[in-house]
């Protein structure tokens, strides 16, 4: 069938090598040169100089129609080696139409051997195969020319030549074009504030695999013209050059009418996200006016302008993208869909807790809980909220901590705000001693009282107040409430230890111990520590 098949084996390996995606390029052209077996389950082609001449598709005589197409290779091969000037001519026939070589009958072709589902007539398909028959007998002819030869020989010399010179130019461009990068990164860098984002010898490196690539790419594209010139100049192999520019022609030209047809349909997606952006520009600019205070819409004021703005400046693009995504190209292939298939996986998989933790951080956000900058205590933790977000909450503790706590988790717990309920700024602070009934209460709370009034930090208006909150079995439970100024620089933590200090202090020297006693007998003295001993070793008396 083909006899020189190797060697188009070697010319499908050397592009591989060069461009991985051409040896997709060449199958289709190595399948074609085969018999047209697999064209149709019962269909045998007959095949000389690597070009097809005829296809059967029918039985005659009993005869299948791989026999007919290999005994009519063998007799056209025959009559061109014994005449290669022979004339072709075909006779009419209640059989078909009869196909002879100088008077000597090499095959016949039959109303069944045509193209039925294609609609081709007996007639269609005689004048097509004279003229595939007529080409092999020419170019059996030019194969026995030593001139066509020799000019073949050396059309492909000098396309040998011209590859190698362009090859050569190339490479000089890339090497060029790699010294202006490397100058370019050593006089420029990418940096922000002085520090850089990327380092310098990571962004050369991409660029240089960069001209890399596209030298490899322009490259191939020169070796495969050349293979495909080459292969056209000999009468053998011509079939192959022919489908291999063919193939390279075909796809551009395919490549090309696809983007001209996507064309109306990406500015049609173009303007949608040009109306989503314009949208979004819009809603930008007027909740700006109510972040400002110029203006209010209904419940929505300052506070939740940003927010709301975020909201649905992602409502936008995502109704944006749903309306863009028919005219998108290639939005109805296999891939989009294959991709299109996992993302709704994924959000399937991870959208329960993506959603509670969404739905939280905007109820938490809308229900006004607490606000940035207020004073809270969620469950077991409490600090200062720094960031509301959809998904997170964050505080700082007085500790020098951070603490970042899930929406849903805040959702669920009860949250105690010290800011909300003050008078202008500042956060409440509170605490809690028990003292014995030996003890009267009014001196407990007059002491408490001195002990407020007298740590930095606390406002006097409004004044701090005790409560006595139980009466439990041994002793009677003391809460002292009071509100901390926002201007000072002293944090919770810190204020509410010089309180406790100043407890202490005060009911050591009015000689009140604090002990919550659970006892059976009062002890032999006071546990309180006496003023001789107030800066015992290692403490110093503060200056």
């Amino acid at each position: 069938m083909i006899a020189g098949r190797p060697f188009a084996l070697a010319a499908a390996l050397l592009i591989a090598v060069l461009l991985p995606s051409a040896a997709s390029a060449i199958a289709p052209v190595l399948a074609s040169a085969e018999p047209a077996a697999a064209q149709a389950p019962n269909s045998a082609s007959a095949v000389v100089f690597n070009r097809e001449v005829a296809v059967f598709r029918g039985n005659l005589l009993g005869a299948p129609p791989a026999l007919r197409a290999e005994r009519a290779e063998a007799r056209i091969t025959e009559e061109l080696a014994r005449n290669p000037d022979a004339v072709v001519s075909v006779e009419s026939n209640p059989l078909g139409a009869i196909f002879k070589i100088d008077g000597v009958m090499v095959f016949v072709l039959t109303p069944d051997d045509t193209d039925k589902l294609a609609g081709e007539s007996l007639a269609a398909a005689v004048n097509a195969t004279q003229r595939r028959l007529q080409q092999v007998m020419r170019e059996s002819r030019e194969s026995r020319n030593t001139d066509s030869l020799l000019r073949g020989a050396g059309i492909t010399a000098i396309a040998t030549l011209v590859l190698a010179g362009l090859l050569w130019l190339a490479a000089r461009m890339r090497r060029f074009a790699d010294r202006k990068l490397v100058a370019m990164t050593e006089s420029k860098r990418l940096a922000v504030n002085g520090v850089e984002l990327v380092p310098r010898i990571r962004v050369l490196s991409w660029l240089l695999k960069l001209t890399r690539l596209l030298f490899i790419i322009v490259a191939a594209v020169l070796v495969y013209e050349w293979l495909s010139i080459s292969l056209a100049q000999f009468p053998y192999t011509r079939p192959w050059g022919e489908g291999l520019n063919g193939f390279l022609l075909g796809t551009a030209a395919s490549f090309g009418s696809a983007i001209v047809h996507a064309i109306p349909d990406l500015l049609t997606a173009i303007v949608i996200f040009l109306l989503a952006y314009w949208a979004t520009q819009l809603s930008k600019s007027f909740f700006n006016q109510i972040a400002s205070g110029h203006s209010r819409l209904g419940f929505i004021d300052a506070e939740l302008a940003g927010p709301t703005r975020k909201i649905i400046a992602v409502v936008i693009w995502l109704f944006a993208l749903v309306m863009a995504y028919p005219y998108l190209p290639g939005s109805d292939s296999e891939a989009f869909k294959g991709v299109s298939v996992l993302v709704g996986l994924m959000l399937s998989l991870g959208a329960s807790n993506v959603v509670s933790q969404g739905a939280s951080g905007l109820i938490l956000t809308y229900s006004r809980t607490f606000r940035i900058g207020e004073y809270v205590r969620i469950g077991d933790h409490e600090g200062t909220v720094t960031d509301l977000g959809i998904f997170n909450t964050r505080l700082r503790t007085g500790m020098g901590e951070e603490i970042t706590l899930a929406n849903s988790t805040v959702f669920g717990s009860v949250t105690r705000n010290y800011s909300r309920t003050v008078k202008g700024n500042g956060y409440i602070l509170d605490t809690t001693v028990t003292i014995g009934y030996d003890t009267p209460w009014r001196q407990v709370e007059a002491m408490l009282l001195e002990a407020a009034g007298k740590t930095h930090g606390l406002s006097t208006e409004p004044a701090p107040r005790v409560y006595q909150t139980a009466l439990s079995d041994y002793y009677p439970e003391y809460r002292l409430v009071c509100q901390a100024t926002a201007d000072q620089p002293k944090t919770r933590a810190q204020t509410l230890s010089d309180l406790h200090a100043n407890i202490q202090d005060t009911f050591n020297r009015y000689g009140v111990q604090i002990m919550s006693p659970h006892y059976v007998l009062d002890p032999a003295s006071e546990k309180v520590v006496p003023e001789d001993r107030k800066y015992a070793a290692p403490a110093k008396a503060k200056d």
